[in-house]
């Protein structure tokens, strides 16, 4: 990780979590951001281990992995642009819960977990917002745990693909076979028979970790009812805040 100069990021309103705060409270929050660039498989947390910062992503993207026996992985959310890692600290949690390592580098505002948990408590505007978002990524972890038991591994990967495509607002992006394996669940060599049967379908184009969607309603299609059902609910979450 690497520090950036305030210039070299958007405001911050270029997360949408912080776009929703009012004015004011935005304002005042400001100040308590550093801009920071996070890069490719950097692990921002562990699980059991203290959580010294919140991180607000701009244009990089987060995933959450739970972790079993230490090894074994899978992906139960992630975090761009519309939310923060971190959410849990202000239930009153001083340790991780996940693995959170970056899927894609970028530029985030972080905050220290401390002075955030301050700023929580005084500020009315943020618990909305922040209540909002922690029942989207409950419902998000829940939606995956009931895919990942039930739903067949090329449905689930369409709708990973899905998800990674509506927070990174694009058609081309990176994911490596290893990276797909963590996040799913499963072997390596399950990732290619699943992205080979996509491919052959004229869903994907898949090479080397290059990712590019070429059917967006048919690899919709070809996923299941679960990518619907965590798209929708992280829409309501920002979009009722202040209602």
């Amino acid at each position: 990780m690497k520090h950036v100069s305030a210039v070299e990021l958007d405001h911050p309103n270029g997360n949408q979590l912080l776009a929703a705060l009012p004015h004011n409270d935005l304002a005042r929050l400001s100040p308590l951001l550093e801009p920071v660039q996070v890069e490719v498989g950097e692990v921002l947390y562990e699980p059991a281990e203290p959580v010294r910062f919140i991180y607000f992503p701009h244009d990089c993207l987060i995933s959450l992995l739970g972790v079993a026996e230490g090894r074994m992985t899978l992906e139960v959310g992630l975090v761009g642009r519309e939310g923060m890692l971190g959410a849990t600290v202000a239930l009153g949690h001083d340790t991780a819960q996940t693995r959170a390592i970056v899927q894609r580098a970028g530029c985030a505002s972080r905050m220290d977990s401390t002075k955030f948990r301050t700023e929580f408590a005084r500020n009315p505007a943020l618990q909305r917002v922040l209540y909002r978002y922690t029942d989207t990524l409950l419902a998000q972890a829940i939606q995956i745990a009931v895919c990942s038991r039930f739903h067949v591994l090329e449905a689930r990967l369409a709708r990973s693909l899905l998800i990674t495509r509506d927070r990174l607002k694009s058609d081309k992006f990176h994911l490596t076979h290893e990276f797909l394996a963590h996040a799913l669940g499963v072997r390596r060599v399950g990732v290619t028979k699943a992205a080979s049967a996509l491919q052959q379908q004229g869903l994907i184009i898949y090479s080397r970790g290059n990712i590019e969607i070429l059917d967006v309603r048919g690899l919709a299609a070809a996923s299941c009812k679960c990518y619907e059902i965590v798209k929708e609910a992280g829409a309501c979450a920002l979009s009722t805040a202040f209602v």
